[in-house]
């Protein structure tokens, strides 16, 4: 299995894990979604770059994870809430140990079909093996 893909199954994983995150949306999707209600969660693309040492090789993870919903307030909890589980992705799994966890930015915009996404880039640190 390739960083990318341990990071997405790791961060599936623990978002859907999570019952409070549940408590606040519809769903928490793996890629593209067709239909679905919102408050909703989605693990989209995983990017990376070499983030090898010496001896072992490593790859570091951007990943995105969207939020998308209709309240007029906002992301509010549910957005601190997968803030709040990104560090719960360090961990072995895989083929990959996660070393370090950051949430790097995130960037809130209205949908043209009506409501907000926010979509947030968890940079994740991995180490093979």
């Amino acid at each position: 299995m390739t960083a990318e893909q341990a990071v997405r199954a790791r961060a599936l994983a623990v978002l859907a894990g999570d019952s409070d995150l549940a408590g606040r949306v519809h769903g928490i999707f793996d890629g593209a979604v067709r239909r679905a209600s919102a408050p909703y969660v989605v693990v989209g693309a995983a990017e990376s770059g070499d983030w090898g040492t010496k001896d072992q090789p490593g790859r570091e993870v951007r990943l995105t994870v969207t939020l998308v919903g209709v309240d007029p307030g906002g992301p509010g909890d549910a957005g601190a809430r997968i803030g709040a589980l990104a560090p719960m992705l360090r961990g072995a799994g895989e083929g990959w140990t996660i070393a370090a966890v950051r949430t790097l930015r995130s960037r809130f915009s209205l949908r043209r079909a009506g409501g907000w996404q926010q979509d947030m880039i968890v940079r994740c640190r991995c180490l093979a093996g």
